[in-house]
C-alpha cells in the first residue's frame, strides 16, 4: 500500500524556508512512528507532500492509517495505487475497477494531476475516465462542484497513481517545528484537552504535575500523560515532572486567609512552574483554565495569578465551556480517564474570592515560608514520558474497610471547618482528627501497634493519602469507607 500525505494547509502557505523546514519536521516524525510499527516501511516526500511506502503482506494497512490520523500537521492522507503509465484506456480500466462498486447513485467528479511530457491535457484525462464510469456505473451521475465521490488520479512522467480513500489529518503544525512548553497537568477534562490542543499546535510540551493528593491522584496523571503522549506526540521524548506539593498546601492554610487560599495555591504553582520550565528550555506554560469556570479562574483572579510567573501562561480553553471541553475529551480519547480521576478539593474556601487584589495576595504570602516552596521545587522527580507506565504504583493495594473492629483508630482527614460541620460520630472507635496536610508529619509519631483507618466524606482523598503513607512503609494504614 502507498500512501500520500499532505500537509495541512498552514503549512502550504508558510515562506519556502519555513515550509521546507517544516516538511522536514513531518517527514521525521512520519518515519519515526512508522518505524515502531515495521522498520521496512518506507517514507520519502518533496517540498509538498510525504510519501508512505508499506510493504506488501504485512496487514498494517489499517493501523499505519490510524497512526498518520495522529499525528499533527497532516492535513489528508490518501491511499493511493500506483502503476506504470502504458495508455489512457489502461487508466480508465484501473480506475473503474478502483471505484465501480463505490459510486452506485451517486455523484462523482473525476481531479487529474499531471506532471511531465505528455501528448494529453489533465482535463482530456478527467473527460475520458468520466465516460468510461459512466458507461460502467449507469447510476452514477457527474457533479463537478460538489461530488459525492472524487476520482483522483495523478499521473507523474512515466507512473501513475489512483487515490482509492482519503482520510482527514489532524491539522495543525508538525510537532517540534513550533517552541517547547510546560503544560500544567491535573489529570481532568481541562487540563488533559489543553495538553492535547498544545501537541496539535506542533508545540511539543513536557507534563508538570503538583502532587497535592498522594499517589493515587499521581497514578491517574501519569496514565493520562503518557496516553496523550503515545497516541499524539510520541516522535518527540518528554519529561513528566511531579513536584510535592502537599509541604506548600499546609503552609498556605497556616500563613493565608481562607479566601485566597486558591488564588495563592495557583500563584505558588505558577512560580515553581516557570523556574522549571526555564531549567527545560520551555517559552511557556499551558493551563487549563476557562474563563468563570471557578473562582480562582475569573479574569480578576487570573490576572492576579499570572503576576507571579515571568513566563508567558497560555490557556487554550479559555473561551470553551464544560460541555465543549468533555466532547473534545470523549473525540480524543481522555474522558475515561478524566471521569474516573481521583478528585482532590482539599483548597477550597467556603466563600473564595472571585476579585482578588494583588497588593492584598502579596501581602498575604509574605507571611508564608519561602523555604518551603523552595524545597518542594528541589524534591521534584523527572521521569521520561515514555517510562512513566514501567514506575507506577496502582492503589488498588489499599485496604477499604467498610465496618471497623473496636481496637481500630479512624483519623478524620478532612479540613477542620468541614469536620466541625459534619462531625464524625462513632461510639466504639477512637478517632483522631488529623488534617490531610499534616499526616505525613503526625503519622509517624502514631503507635506502630494500632491500625489506622483514613476518612473523609467523599473517600477520594484518604484513599490517596492511604496510598502515599503505605507506599512509604506504613503497613498499618487503610481506609474507612462506611458507604462502599
Amino acid at each position: 500500500m502507498k500512501l500520500l500525505i499532505r500537509p495541512a494547509p498552514e503549512v502550504a502557505i508558510k515562506s519556502k524556508p519555513v515550509r521546507r523546514q517544516q516538511m522536514r519536521h513531518l517527514r521525521q516524525n512520519v518515519r519515526k512512528l512508522m518505524a515502531r510499527l515495521d522498520h521496512d516501511i518506507v517514507v520519502d516526500g518533496t517540498w509538498d507532500r510525504v510519501d508512505v511506502d508499506v510493504p506488501e503482506g504485512r496487514s498494517l494497512n489499517g493501523v499505519v492509517v490510524d497512526e498518520l490520523l495522529r499525528i499533527p500537521g497532516i492535513s489528508t492522507i490518501q491511499e493511493i495505487a500506483a502503476f506504470p503509465f502504458s495508455s489512457l484506456d489502461d487508466i480508465a480500466e484501473k480506475t473503474v475497477s478502483a471505484f465501480a462498486g463505490r459510486l452506485d447513485g451517486k455523484s462523482f467528479a473525476v481531479r487529474v494531476k499531471r506532471h511531465g511530457a505528455h501528448n494529453f491535457r489533465s482535463i482530456d484525462l478527467e473527460r475520458f475516465v468520466g465516460s468510461v464510469l459512466m458507461q460502467n456505473v449507469s447510476s452514477a451521475r457527474v457533479d463537478l462542484r460538489s461530488p459525492e465521490v472524487e476520482v483522483r488520479i495523478e499521473v507523474q512522467d512515466d507512473q501513475f497513481h489512483i487515490a482509492h480513500r482519503r482520510h482527514r489529518g489532524l491539522g495543525g503544525y508538525p510537532l517540534g517545528s513550533v517552541e517547547n512548553v510546560m503544560t500544567l497537568m491535573s489529570g481532568g477534562y481541562d487540563s488533559s484537552v489543553a495538553a492535547y490542543l498544545m501537541l496539535r499546535r506542533g508545540l511539543r510540551s513536557h507534563f508538570l504535575f503538583f502532587n497535592l493528593g498522594g499517589v493515587a491522584h499521581e497514578v491517574g496523571v501519569r496514565q493520562v500523560v503518557h496516553y496523550l503522549w503515545d497516541r499524539y506526540g510520541a516522535s518527540h521524548g518528554a519529561k513528566f515532572i511531579s513536584v510535592p506539593f502537599d509541604s506548600v498546601v499546609e503552609e498556605i492554610m497556616r500563613s493565608v486567609g481562607h479566601r485566597h487560599w486558591g488564588v495563592v495555591l495557583k500563584r505558588q504553582m505558577l512560580k515553581a512552574a516557570s523556574e522549571i520550565a526555564r531549567n527545560n528550555n520551555a517559552s511557556a506554560l499551558v493551563t487549563g483554565d476557562a474563563a468563570g469556570q471557578v473562582s480562582s479562574q475569573t479574569l480578576t483572579n487570573l490576572n492576579v495569578v499570572d503576576r507571579a510567573s515571568d513566563e508567558v501562561v497560555l490557556r487554550p480553553l479559555i473561551a470553551m465551556d464544560k460541555d465543549t471541553i468533555i466532547g473534545i475529551a470523549r473525540d480524543i480519547g481522555t474522558e475515561p480517564y478524566a471521569r474516573n480521576m481521583p478528585e482532590y478539593c482539599g483548597v477550597i474556601s467556603q466563600k473564595p474570592a472571585t476579585r482578588a487584589k494583588l497588593s492584598r495576595v502579596e501581602d498575604e504570602e509574605t507571611a508564608m515560608d519561602p523555604l518551603v516552596l523552595r524545597r518542594a521545587i528541589d524534591a521534584r522527580e523527572d521521569t521520561a514520558v515514555s517510562e512513566l507506565l514501567e514506575t507506577i504504583t496502582t492503589p488498588e493495594d489499599v485496604g477499604l474497610v467498610k465496618t471497623p473492629s473496636v481496637s481500630d483508630v479512624i483519623i478524620d482527614v478532612r479540613h477542620p471547618t468541614e469536620g466541625e460541620q459534619s462531625p464524625l460520630n462513632l461510639t466504639s472507635n477512637e478517632i483522631l482528627n488529623i488534617p490531610f496536610y499534616e499526616l505525613n508529619r503526625k503519622v509517624p509519631e502514631l503507635p506502630a501497634n494500632r491500625q489506622y483507618l483514613l476518612y473523609c466524606a467523599r473517600g477520594s482523598m484518604s484513599r490517596m493519602h492511604a496510598v502515599h503513607l503505605k507506599a512509604e512503609g506504613h503497613e498499618n494504614i487503610k481506609v474507612y469507607a462506611p458507604g462502599s
